[in-house]
């Protein structure tokens, strides 16, 4: 059994491999699997948005299709950068560029005023077209600086006030453990437990 996961994101994918790779024959990305089509996120919310991608690419072939949209939702920020997390500030800005916009916007704010969470929504579309979707998150707050060598994107920032370290300083299999896409894959693996 193969899952096809329609993202070309190598740090996602690696995170994905760990936590279904026992399960399945292989995780492959759309390259990997030959598939080279453009797809237009124009959803609303992170489910919408998962959903296009994984029933597009189910259009082109006959395997189980997963995909996931995710992203930084900052309470101060009216829910900024939302779905739009990866076109922040342009697609081909840093995200260190990225990071030091968030934390200057929220400037003079202290605590909870930081508020903000990961969210992953997951969606699997099976060959027969049954659908299964699933949503998580990961509570913390934006941090006054970018902290740790470990994670990517907006990890350096978000920090996780009951453990005392940022997104970027966990170790990977520790990330796993607790992180939006973590807890959304390992339901996503539960609900589909009788299907692999």
């Amino acid at each position: 059994m193969k899952i096809i996961f329609a993202t070309g994101n190598k740090d996602k994918i690696k995170e994905i491999r760990a936590i279904f790779g026992d399960r399945v024959e292989e995780v492959l990305t759309m390259k990997e699997a030959g598939i080279d089509i453009d797809i237009e996120e124009n959803g609303t919310t992170f489910l919408e948005n998962a959903l296009i991608k994984a029933r597009s690419v189910a259009a082109h072939c006959d395997a189980i299709v997963m995909a996931d949209d995710s992203g930084l939702v900052i309470d101060a920020l009216n829910g900024e950068p939302g779905v739009y997390s990866a076109r922040y500030l342009g697609r081909d800005t840093s995200y260190h560029e990225k990071n030091q916009n968030l934390i200057e916007r929220l400037a003079g704010k202290e605590g909870e005023e930081r508020s903000a969470r990961f969210v992953c929504a997951i969606a699997a579309v099976m060959p027969d077209g049954r659908e299964f979707t699933s949503e998580k998150t990961m509570e913390g707050q934006i941090g006054f600086e970018e902290k740790g060598e470990n994670g990517f994107g907006y990890d350096p920032i978000f920090f996780l006030p009951e453990y005392g370290k940022y997104s970027a300083e966990l170790a990977p299999e520790e990330k796993n453990r607790i992180s939006h896409r973590g807890k959304a894959l390992r339901d996503m693996e539960e609900q589909l437990k009788d299907v692999l």
